[in-house]
């Protein structure tokens, strides 16, 4: 009796299904990767999909309810291909992974979607930034495709991320010749106080988010340059009134806390040879009681106007800790009677 019938006898109970996986091509450290330090990537799948997995060299058994198992397969067989890549895969890699199996249609197939993802990729000086998930794979494309985009969802979906990656990209491409960072300077629910320094000082809080995603794909050294060069702007949103942005690429990020009047006015400055991206979170609105978001509002002004794009995230897309989905899924829940999406 061979090893592996020997272990799924033993993992085999009553209702469960085993199926095995042959890991090709058979390369040790490959292997290693894959399995993490202590088996901790085996257990991560094992504690989200609630399988038993045990592994003999390149032959990866599973067991469990059919349906996990064979989420778990498609996991084994996409985390193993990406380590041809990765050369050492993180827990992070494995979550990711995970993430996008969980959220494929029923129909979908994990391998199928890892190559679309390659080709909808990304490309900045510090690597290939790809779609996580079938909803960041559409977002790219729509990004790609038209001139206005808005990317609408919850925190960690990677709607700023992947905006500022396509602006990098458009930047060294030179589809564009500068970037424009925008943010409505709107205290998140606390009161800052007075902030000392000069008005960039003042700024810069605010746009934090953005320079982080910079400084990652670009290095702070370059970002700092082409700052000074007027390449990159970061500025808040009082500052687009009155221009007119020609062959830029701009991002608004944090758009559910401009007002109807602010999103009016920052869409209206869009010139010739511009891409726009949107992004924000309807259930995270800063804005003062009684006034309406700018967010909220365009939604319905421009639903249907040919040229934009509405990209919608969801729970399920989110990309970070598991604990920050299952946070924004409990308060989905709880906030589930009101339409965040303000559709008809």
């Amino acid at each position: 009796m061979t090893e592996a019938i020997k272990v799924k006898r033993k993992l085999l109970k009553k209702n469960e299904t085993v199926q095995t996986v042959t890991l090709s091509p058979e390369d040790n450290h490959r292997l290693a990767s894959f399995c993490g330090q202590a088996d901790q990537h085996i257990r991560m799948i094992e504690d989200r999909l609630g399988v038993k997995i045990k592994h003999r060299n390149v032959s990866v058994i599973i067991a469990g309810d059919q349906k996990a198992v064979e989420l778990a397969v498609q996991v084994v067989q996409m985390l193993y291909a990406e380590t041809e890549i990765t050369k050492e895969l993180s827990p992070d890699n494995v979550h990711l992974c995970l993430q996008v199996v969980q959220s494929l249609p029923e129909e979908g197939n994990a391998m199928d979607f890892q190559a679309m993802s390659q080709d909808v990729s990304i490309r900045t000086k510090a690597g290939n930034v790809q779609a996580r998930g079938e909803n960041q794979a559409h977002y790219l494309e729509n990004v790609v495709r038209h001139d206005i985009n808005f990317g609408i969802g919850p925190s960690g979906t990677g709607k700023t991320y992947l905006a500022v990656a396509c602006a990098v990209d458009a930047l060294q491409r030179n589809e564009v010749t500068r970037i424009v960072l925008v943010r409505p300077a709107v205290e998140a629910g606390e009161n800052l106080g007075f902030l000392p320094g000069d008005l960039s000082d003042k700024v810069d809080p605010y746009l934090r988010p953005l320079y982080d995603a910079l400084y990652e794909m670009l290095g702070f050294e370059n970002v700092t340059k082409l700052i000074e060069q007027h390449v990159i702007e970061v500025a808040p949103l009082a500052f687009m009134r009155g221009r007119t942005l020609n062959n830029a690429f701009i991002i608004l990020d944090e758009s559910q806390n401009t007002t109807v009047e602010q999103m009016k006015m920052f869409l209206t400055r869009i010139g010739f040879s511009s891409k726009v991206v949107v992004t924000g979170d309807v259930t995270q609105i800063d804005l003062p009681k009684g006034k309406m978001s700018g967010l909220r509002h365009v939604m319905k002004v421009l639903k249907g106007v040919e040229g934009i794009s509405f990209s919608r995230f969801e729970a399920k897309d989110v990309v970070r800790h598991t604990l920050v989905q299952r946070i924004v899924e409990a308060y989905e829940k709880f906030e589930r009677p009101q339409n965040d999406f303000g559709d008809d």
